[in-house]
């Protein structure tokens, strides 16, 4: 064999002299071969570096497997999520195929080329119109609509209880002490008029007055909300942003300036990606748990391809908080 040429089925067979039909049923588990030739078939396989073909498998089978997902690479929240996705579709024997949206790439670019790949289901981690709401989907296909993104039709939905996180996030740091707390995010859009009602109706319960400084969901808006707080004659005692990009932009500026985090003010964000878990940022922070919510998802895919007439359900995930280094009682200075 050529050291070029991509190994065949033929080829394994060849070299563990058993017949190409028995060979073929080696990867896709089905009975008919002894534990013996199917060891052989394996090892075979690994040694020549042969992989079954999964377009070839696809178009003799009526069903694909195939689950695609919709998803921004610009949010580490999304990346987590696609993450925990990859590990429940595995356990469920699906496979994922990734499409992502940005600038350059379209909404309903990466919508087609998913359905090129002939997927059975589709998740949709975000979307590009800044309402929030997902339009353009695709008819007839089970469409699951996971974290933020909402749809006007009828489909299976999975979600944080955002107003929980924000009360949670509330509460730890009035307990800390706190009473100048200040929101920094969106006021609209995916999840963010859900989020900054929990963080209003959660000041007014603990009988204290919200402060908003409208930010959207990236690092540049957490500098430019931190910057707007540093000419203020007198800077709240702890801030909370509407996800962890907003609260990594507002803690790096503030300890620019010279304002120490948490001695002179407590931070606290939103999602516990990864991102919030590096040493030298240690961010508390809301915990949605990505693995739950992949969890959900595929289970809404599963039941939606075996049973597609039973009743879109909405699944709601409930979160906690993730105390890191970046909360503690306030500045007594």
């Amino acid at each position: 064999m050529s050291p070029s040429r991509r190994p065949t089925m033929q080829d394994v067979a060849d070299h563990v002299g058993l017949s190409r039909q028995l060979v073929s049923i080696v990867p896709r588990n089905v009975e008919g071969a002894s534990d013996e030739s199917r060891s052989r078939v394996l090892a075979a396989a690994k040694e020549l570096g042969y992989h079954p073909d999964q377009s070839a498998r696809i178009l003799r089978s009526r069903r694909s497997g195939q689950v695609g997902v919709l998803y921004a690479m610009r949010q580490p929240f999304d990346v987590d999520l696609v993450d925990a996705l990859y590990d429940e579709a595995e356990r469920t024997g699906h496979t994922l195929v990734l499409s992502t949206v940005g600038p350059r790439r379209p909404q309903q670019l990466a919508v087609e080329e998913l359905m090129r790949q002939r997927i059975e289901a589709l998740i949709v981690l975000t979307t590009t119109d800044p309402t929030g709401v997902m339009t353009g989907l695709p008819a007839g296909l089970p469409v699951v609509m996971l974290g933020g993104p909402a749809t006007n039709e009828k489909h299976d939905t999975v979600r944080v209880d955002n107003e929980l996180g924000l009360r949670l996030a509330v509460s730890h740091l009035v307990d800390l002490g706190h009473e100048r707390i200040s929101y920094i995010g969106p006021s609209a859009g995916p999840n963010a008029s859900v989020r900054l009602e929990g963080y209003r109706s959660a000041m007014e319960a603990h009988g204290l007055a919200g402060d908003l400084l409208e930010s959207d969901y990236t690092e540049e808006g957490g500098t430019q909300a931190a910057r707007a707080l540093l000419e203020r004659p007198l800077l709240p005692t702890a801030v909370i942003c509407g996800n962890d990009r907003c609260a990594i932009g507002a803690l790096v500026t503030l300890a620019r300036s010279g304002i120490r985090v948490p001695d002179r003010i407590s931070i606290a964000g939103f999602d516990d990606s990864s991102a919030a878990a590096l040493p030298h940022l240690d961010l508390t922070s809301v915990h949605p748990s990505a693995q739950k919510m992949a969890a959900l998802a595929m289970e809404a895919v599963v039941t939606r391809l075996s049973t597609p007439e039973s009743p879109e359900r909405p699944h709601t995930v409930t979160p906690s908080l993730t105390v890191r280094s970046t909360t503690a009682p306030p500045y007594a200075g």
